[in-house]
Formats: structure tokens, C-alpha cells, sequence
């Protein structure tokens, strides 16, 4: 833990252009230990690769629109994550497009804290999600909020042990 604390007292003193680098470069090493894929959104990446861990599901193509992964019966699921900034902080999950045309059966929802701790983990049946999600016309898209009132829904099961079982073993590459 002293050379992590070292590390990130040095990063003030890093320009912006540096600073940048230095998070490419942890990019590319979560990239190399299999723990996110392709450029973009890390958070999403990372609650993918923890759901299929956690839950024995099969990541699909990143071009696939309306799932991201598909367990061995065929159900398919939707990753949806949220950084929290704060506790209080917006349950607002990522743009669900199509959502009429029932792209998914289940959505799993993830909150993470400021350091991407699994907070909580939802696995959604797509009608709670339809029943609960407000469309937006200006995206064309529907919003859902992953409160915590979700998971008192009785067809809403709690996914957070086993995704928080995932992280850990994801937590040291040598062991």
C-alpha cells in the first residue's frame, strides 16, 4: 500500500497530457489482464466482465445491439453499470434503446462506488425494467434509475454477493 500512496501523491505534480497517459497505460493493463475490453466506457467493460464471472455468462460481440452476454439456456442479458460520485449521487443507468422490441430478458444492474467497489447488483426481469424505465424522445431511448427500492421488488433478484465474489478474484493477477 506504500508504493500506491507514493504513486498517487505523485500524480499532482504530473501535467494534464501526463495524467492522461497514466490512465491509458492502466487501461491497457486492465486491457492485457482480460478485465476490460476495447476503448471505451471502462465501467461498462469492467461490469461485463464481472457479470459473465459471476453469473457463468458468455460475453457477446461488442457490434451486438439490445445484449451484451447470453447465458447457456439462451436468456439474454443486458449490462447496465453506474459510477456513484457520491452516495447520493444519480441511479441514472446508460441510454436502453428499443426497449418495446424486448432486446433482453434480464438486465443486470450495478452500482459502483468512486473506486469501482460493487456497491449493489441487481439481476432485472425485462418487465420490471419496462414497467419501471420512462422513455426519453430526445434520445430515443429509455431511462432507467437503478434506486433502491428495485431490489424490494420480488422478482428482482440480489446479485450482489456473487458479483462482489467476481471482483475479488479479479482483484490479484498472480493468485
Amino acid at each position: 500500500m506504500e508504493d500506491y500512496d507514493f504513486i498517487i501523491s505523485r500524480l499532482g505534480n504530473l501535467t494534464t497530457s501526463q495524467i492522461f497517459s497514466v490512465k491509458r497505460a492502466a487501461e491497457d493493463i486492465l486491457r492485457n489482464r482480460n478485465i476490460i475490453r476495447g476503448g471505451n466506457n471502462a465501467v461498462s467493460s469492467y461490469a461485463e466482465t464481472l457479470c459473465c464471472s459471476a453469473l457463468d455468462l458468455m460475453l457477446e460481440a461488442q457490434s451486438n445491439s439490445g445484449h451484451d452476454a447470453i447465458c447457456r439456456k439462451g436468456r439474454r442479458y443486458q449490462i447496465k453499470a453506474r459510477k456513484l460520485s457520491n452516495p447520493r449521487g444519480s441511479r441514472q443507468l446508460g441510454a436502453i434503446r428499443r426497449l418495446e422490441s424486448k432486446p433482453f430478458d434480464n438486465l443486470i444492474g450495478i452500482l459502483f462506488d468512486e473506486d469501482h467497489n460493487v456497491i449493489r447488483a441487481a439481476d432485472i426481469p425485462i418487465d420490471v425494467v419496462r414497467e419501471r424505465a420512462k422513455f426519453q424522445e430526445h434520445t430515443n431511448s429509455s431511462i432507467f434509475m437503478l434506486h433502491d427500492d428495485v431490489w424490494r421488488d420480488p422478482r428482482v433478484k440480489d446479485v450482489t454477493d456473487l458479483v462482489r465474489g467476481a471482483a475479488a478474484k479479479l482483484e490479484n493477477p498472480d493468485s
